[in-house]
């Protein structure tokens, strides 16, 4: 069997980039609702993700007041504002785009995502940032086998697996947990969220002999419906372990 190749799709958005968003956007702030649009624009101001641009005419309740502060952005020029709903008060929440950014980004506002309290794709709900239209994440059944060892230390050993590929990073490979060695590992706080994926229910660390190894492992036991073939299993960073995906030893990403 030829080995398992590491390569995967890079991302290939340019920051700066601009396209319309075909969904209903909401987002809320105490219950109320901000902004209902559906004339959003997708600004790549980095290359992994889009932001949300919102024509200033749908915000629904609240007040932007301008702070007086213009940045660059990664898309150009843009005033800040503080964002008022109500008896909130949300400093620089917002960015108004300035002359200088691209001229479909006029009139509209860019909220920091976390300066309101939950956002609205449609119906869904959606965490972290919005989902980039030009990224597939997919999780297929494979019955490639996978070990992972660190250390000299075996910690997992599986006869197959779930393979996620996520445009722009390694592929992940997701085990059952019954091919674990669940005695060599130290469970963690830690929690991440994903817009793919949702939130993780579980990480993991590594003490060998020689080193403590933190969050090499996660899991999400409620993923989104999108790759529920992944609920409860368990993934190690291919960059933190040695990874042996059908007795070939993957290069470290």
């Amino acid at each position: 069997m030829a080995t398992e190749s590491v390569l995967h799709p890079r991302l290939i958005v340019p920051i700066g980039h601009v396209e319309p968003v075909p969904r209903r956007i909401r987002a809320l702030i105490g219950g109320r609702v901000v902004l209902d649009t559906r004339r959003a624009l997708y600004v790549w101001e980095r290359q992994a993700y889009p932001a949300f641009s919102i024509p200033v005419e749908d915000l629904v309740d609240g007040v932007l007041h301008d702070d007086h502060h213009t940045e660059q952005l990664g898309a150009g020029p843009a005033h800040r504002h503080t964002l008022k709903v109500g008896a909130e008060v949300r400093a620089g929440a917002a960015w108004v785009w300035a002359d200088g950014a691209p001229r479909a980004l006029q009139d509209t506002v860019r909220f920091e995502w976390d300066a309101l309290d939950s956002w609205f794709e449609e119906d869904e709900p959606v965490f972290v940032h919005p989902r980039s239209p030009y990224s597939r994440v997919d999780a297929l059944r494979s019955g490639s086998s996978v070990r992972v060892e660190l250390d000299g230390v075996v910690l997992a050993e599986a006869p197959a697996c779930v393979k996620l590929f996520e445009t722009g990073l390694p592929t992940r490979y997701y085990l059952d947990r019954t091919a674990i060695d669940w005695t060599r590992l130290r469970h963690s706080d830690t929690v991440t969220r994903c817009p793919y994926k949702g939130t993780t229910s579980g990480y993991w660390s590594f003490d060998s002999d020689t080193a403590s190894h933190e969050d090499i492992a996660w899991a999400y036991d409620f993923p989104t419906v999108h790759v529920q073939r992944i609920a409860g299993l368990t993934a190690f960073y291919n960059e933190r372990v040695d990874l042996y995906v059908d007795g070939a030893l993957l290069p470290r990403p």
